[in-house]
């Protein structure tokens, strides 16, 4: 066994912390629970951008209660490639530590597990040997358990390893201490029958064929976990695919920011497509995340997140309440 090194003392600080009940929070204010969940008949404040994705689609929560493969966990841990170490992070925009983007990557599905490492390493079934492992499956390493990594097969994992460095692809270095199975072989299964079934923009692969932009759309909506489908139909209502937009109020582009709005997205040009389509992502994941209502986002998206607070719902703006069908008129005509 090699010694402790950097990122396992501040580990153990995290295994410490949840053994003394100081457990870390979510980004909505919530205690990271010790058990796996899945979107569907949570009661918990649900942050994952699978809960936002099916707002935004107005489907259910099979993309994380069931019928998801341990290749679309690599997948969805992949996105992360490059990230920075940030110990304590759980926004991938500031960086993230080995158990958040383990928690991330299944979160991302729809799938919750728990925030720390020694927890995960608790998570789901065991798995007998590092020869039984599959992908998707998590590695944790020492005991104490004081890292986490996602098995990809061939004895790689990816893995966030340290300060000073970033999420990457490595192989499994030493024999895990731990391995657990968080999909399970039913899930596997399942996962082959949807994958006939789901529309292709939402399997991350897909484009938006003749529209402006599409492929933006596709890598914005996949980074944030909302439809590339949405995402393009606001940009229809919003500017009619017009970069150089400005409304009278002074919004801004593509997806039509305020100048504000787009600083605090960290857009620093409103008129460049790609900035402006991450951009607006990036507000809706927001919205969805917080409202958990495709029209009550929406609404947020074009008055405010504070005026659908204050009126309890759609704000009686004429504005707002044309926009909201507006654009869930051009979702419907994009298969959305």
């Amino acid at each position: 066994m090699t010694m402790m090194g950097v990122s396992g003392v501040l580990s153990r600080i995290q295994e410490l912390q949840g053994q003394l009940g100081l457990n870390p929070l979510n980004p909505d204010g919530t205690t990271v629970a010790g058990t796996v969940t899945t979107t569907k008949g949570t009661t918990s404040s649900d942050s994952s951008f699978a809960a936002m994705l099916a707002d935004a689609t107005g489907g259910g929560s099979s993309l994380g209660a069931g019928g998801v493969s341990g290749d679309e966990v690599v997948a969805s841990a992949k996105k992360y490639l490059g990230t920075p170490y940030a110990f304590g992070s759980t926004d991938p925009d500031k960086g993230l530590d080995c158990s958040a983007l383990v928690q991330r990557a299944y979160g991302d599905l729809g799938i919750q597990v728990p925030r720390n490492s020694w927890q995960q390493a608790k998570a789901g079934q065991p798995v007998a040997t590092l020869a039984d492992a599959k992908p998707g499956d998590i590695l944790a390493f020492d005991s104490p358990v004081d890292h986490v990594g996602i098995y990809l097969g061939n004895n790689q994992m990816i893995a966030a390893p340290k300060p000073g460095d970033h999420v990457k692809i490595q192989k499994v270095y030493e024999t895990p201490t731990h391995i657990r199975r968080v999909i399970s072989d039913v899930d596997q299964v399942a996962a082959q029958n949807l994958a006939a079934v789901r529309p292709a923009a939402l399997q991350g692969s897909g484009t938006l064929a003749g529209v402006p932009y599409g492929d933006l759309f596709v890598k914005a909506g996949a980074k944030y976990g909302v439809s590339p489908k949405l995402l393009a139909a606001v940009a229809k209502v919003e500017s009619g695919y017009n970069p150089q937009a400005v409304s009278k109020v002074g919004a801004r582009g593509l997806m039509q920011l305020m100048p504000s709005t787009a600083r605090g997205l960290g857009v620093n040009d409103a008129f460049d497509p790609e900035q402006a389509i991450f951009g607006g992502a990036k507000l809706l994941a927001h919205n969805l995340r917080e409202f958990k209502s495709l029209p009550l986002a929406l609404a947020a998206y074009n008055a405010g997140g504070g005026a659908v607070k204050k009126y309890g719902g759609i704000p009686p703006f004429a504005e707002t309440q044309a926009y909201v069908p507006k654009v869930q008129k051009a979702l419907a005509s994009l298969g959305g």
